[in-house]
């Protein structure tokens, strides 16, 4: 088996080579993001060059294609596409009037189409997924329960009508929910409303939760937190953090529960049974 990876940016794609090669198998980096220093069999490709990528893919024997982190939703009227994209084009476009998920299905299934089995991130790094409990020295409190509650079912319920993955709430207020800006955007602007309806670092309140999409291709685009995650948690003057045990992947675990502890911050990870 020999992997074709198509990595974005984060810090996902390094930890699925780190793991692959671990587990001795060979892997192609198909870089749609930044380029990823690791001295690993690859090239670069833009998003209009399905053709290219599947031609590379075949030529190095990749028989397993991964999806690895994040890549921005294309403007298709900017995009510059080989022929074999250009015939994926009309059903791509299709497909993402339906939401960001409908096309990562897409896509998915067009590399199935190929040929290619499509191999899930979290079957080669099972490591990184959340566990169950708590990550450091604080838990979810009886305090905050009421809010990470409402937080899921909030996350839940965009994620049914596929908008986004991530909500805030605080003290029963619903601060934010995530769309096409991303996590760390929706925090910076949690971080930004008045103190009055938010947390802060004296007196900490709300929680983030971030939860797979129902009905969701889970083979792509589990929810991820990290260091960077908690930082920005932090300067919203949130209490925590709820992801669900898991189906989602918590990168560099020691620096987020190094950050975590120092906000006093809690990062808790629910079974799918309380979630």
């Amino acid at each position: 088996m020999k992997i074709g990876l198509l990595a974005g940016d984060g810090d996902l794609p390094k930890a699925v080579i780190t793991a692959a090669r671990q587990d001795g198998y060979d892997i192609f980096v198909a870089h749609l993001g930044k380029v990823i220093d690791m001295d690993v069999e690859g090239a670069n490709f833009s998003l209009g060059e399905f053709g290219k990528i599947t031609k590379a893919f075949k030529k190095t024997n990749v028989t397993h294609v991964c999806f690895a982190g994040n890549v921005a939703r294309p403007d298709f009227k900017k995009l510059r596409p080989d022929f074999k994209t250009l015939t994926k084009l009309p059903g791509a476009i299709k497909a993402a009037k339906d939401g960001d998920d409908a096309l990562l299905k897409y896509v998915v299934q067009t590399f199935e189409d190929d040929g290619f089995a499509v191999i899930a991130p979290q079957d080669l790094c099972s490591s990184l997924l959340m566990p169950d409990g708590a990550l450091g020295a604080h838990s979810l409190t009886k305090g905050h329960r009421d809010d990470a509650e409402k937080a899921m079912k909030t996350a839940m319920a965009i994620g049914e009508l596929d908008i986004g993955q991530g909500a805030i709430i605080c003290r029963g207020l619903v601060l934010a929910v995530e769309a096409q800006e991303g996590t760390d955007a929706m925090l910076r602007r949690v971080a930004d409303l008045p103190l009055d309806i938010r947390g802060s670092s004296d007196s900490r309140a709300g929680v983030l939760a971030k939860m797979l999409k129902p009905c969701q291709e889970e083979r792509v685009d589990l929810p991820t937190i990290g260091p960077e995650t908690i930082k920005l948690a932090a300067e919203a003057g949130l209490a925590g953090i709820i992801v669900e045990s898991g189906n989602a992947f918590v990168l560099d675990k020691e620096a987020v529960v190094s950050a975590a502890d120092a906000a006093k911050m809690f990062v808790v990870g629910l079974p799918p049974s309380e979630a």
